[in-house]
């Protein structure tokens, strides 16, 4: 039992103090950066030719790693309370966000061995990206994002479901619109969709635009709209963060003893 407690205390974030697993975490820190700056070098062309052996090499010993690591984590978990279960309990962490995304990072490299099809997973390796998520465990500032989208997701909700009935609404008059004169382009309202994202997002693409002046009239309120509409979920995580923030800085002057305001 001391020997799971002890090994859950390393592989969780380290604590102030513990320089074992401090030593843990920017090792593992440092080989999933690696990791990531290998997937982006294997994607040029030249470098793969070159050094593909080395890369395939530095996965298979990567992979190894995060595997040991994940069951390593999946067998010490139950010292925590919440997962004391043996089995349901290890289910349970198991689908917690962090040891998912642990899981699904690895994934991709297992799969051939069960006569999974390569041609059909080889999407799947782009997951190795994902890596770089696994750092959220280790840094006070992913918590803080988490704590925001978490405390701020009824508004998100709205201004996407508003974001979305936008969508439809622009899409479908365009259509009306620009249909009888553009019938290749603007050929249905799914495929008016396209215009519609690209104006609300001011990208602005130029392969779809209205020709007649009442077409032109509602695109230029719709770009308008869209300007406004993008803004909300900006204003609201600022928001967010701001007073999280603050929320931090309270708790920092706080006792955790007995709850007073320390001078």
């Amino acid at each position: 039992m001391n020997l799971r407690r002890r090994t859950w205390e390393v592989v969780e974030a380290a604590k102030p103090g513990d320089t074992v697993s401090r030593v843990f975490d920017i090792l593992l820190l440092s080989l999933i950066l690696l990791n990531v700056v290998a997937v982006i070098l294997g994607s040029i062309q030249p470098l793969q030719e070159r050094w593909g052996e080395f890369f395939r090499g530095f996965e298979i010993a990567s992979v190894l790693v995060f595997t040991t690591e994940y069951l390593i984590r999946l067998w010490s978990c139950t010292i925590d309370p919440r997962f004391h279960r043996p089995i349901v309990g290890r289910i349970r962490y198991s689908v917690k966000v962090m040891p998912f995304i642990d899981l699904v990072a690895i994934l991709p490299f297992y799969l051939p061995f069960f006569g999974v099809d390569l041609r059909s997973v080889r999407v799947l390796r782009l997951l190795r990206i994902l890596r770089i998520a696994k750092m959220g465990r280790y840094y006070s500032s992913f918590n803080l994002i988490k704590r925001v989208l978490s405390d701020k997701k009824e508004e998100l909700i709205l201004t996407s479901a508003m974001m979305g009935l936008l969508l439809v609404v622009s899409s479908s008059l365009l259509y009306y619109c620009e249909n009888e004169v553009q019938p290749d382009i603007f050929s249905s309202i799914p495929a008016t969709m396209w215009w519609a994202i690209a104006t609300l997002t001011t990208v602005g693409y130029g392969d779809m635009y209205p020709i007649t002046l009442m077409g032109k009239f509602l695109a230029g309120i719709i770009a308008i709209l869209g300007i406004g509409m993008f803004a909300l979920p900006t204003g609201i995580l600022g928001a967010g963060f701001v007073e999280a923030i603050q929320q931090n800085k309270v708790a920092e002057k706080t006792c955790p003893h007995c709850g007073k305001v320390i001078s």
